[in-house]
């Protein structure tokens, strides 16, 4: 029968994440003990407005106790970078992302030099990171309009930075949150989708309407790290294949029909 310290151990290794992460690539997330996991029937479900408000509470108390200091997976040095990593990371993962762009930063290393860049050349030095054509004329576009209509300084509004090529919702809420700490919305991504929909946060399919109800619901303070606890969460506890349960300190208050009893 294993010890109490190779079921830590074991744990530990379930959880560790393989990707990007802020911290060093050696620790993890806080782990929460294996447990026996509550069937979602006997998980109560919030009755009134201060029922949900205090569940919300003990999740946001829970990620802060797992992820304290989550941040943004996508390497960077200033706000440009972080705009351009971010629109290569669209259908591609920050660990892809983040290999390729210290090789384009370096290859282009000002605004300018990606505004002047050929978008075929520039397709080929992405080309890993998929839609590459796409994306090599959202960045280009991105530079042109940028240094033409902000002087080459990244917006800090959102209505600007929408007018920007290849800055949708999401991609500006991004670059405003962890470039300039300004919280203009909720970064929804597939996991902040996902986990908002298992938790019970929102009954929305699209991105818009999940971020208006995250956005009713979440103090406006916690924005920017809700969305990074709950992405790190998605990749390390909520795997979207097979949720770890067992091992989620979220499981007493998720009744998620769809959770991993054994």
């Amino acid at each position: 029968m294993p010890s109490p310290d190779d079921v830590r151990q074991n744990l530990f290794d379930r959880v560790r994440y393989v990707g990007a992460f802020p911290m060093a690539e050696n620790e993890i997330a806080i782990a929460t003990p294996v447990h026996s996991v509550t069937p979602p029937k006997k998980v109560p479900k919030p009755k009134s407005a201060a029922d949900r408000k205090e569940r919300i509470s003990k999740i946001i108390a829970e990620l802060d106790r797992i992820f304290p200091d989550a941040t943004c997976a996508l390497h960077h040095g200033n706000a440009w970078e972080l705009l351009v990593a971010t629109i290569l990371s669209a259908q591609c993962t920050d660990e892809r992302v983040n290999k390729v762009t210290p090789g384009l930063f370096a290859k282009y290393p000002t605004m300018e030099d990606l505004a002047n860049a050929s978008q075929e050349e520039v397709a080929n030095d992405i080309r890993s990171t998929g839609f590459f054509n796409n994306k090599a004329r959202s960045i280009i576009g991105a530079a042109k309009t940028i240094l033409r209509k902000f002087g080459g300084k990244v917006p800090q509004n959102i209505e600007e930075l929408l007018t920007v090529p290849g800055a949708a919702r999401k991609t500006a809420n991004v670059v405003l949150g962890t470039a300039f700490g300004i919280t203009s919305g909720v970064v929804v991504d597939t996991h902040v989708a996902r986990i908002s929909q298992r938790l019970d946060l929102t009954k929305n399919d699209d991105p818009v309407n999940i971020e208006r109800d995250l956005m009713k619901s979440i103090p406006q303070d916690r924005w920017i790290l809700f969305s990074h606890q709950v992405i790190h969460f998605g990749r390390q506890i909520c795997v979207a294949r097979k949720p770890r349960c067992a091992s989620c300190p979220l499981d007493p208050l998720c009744y998620a029909k769809d959770k991993t009893l054994a």
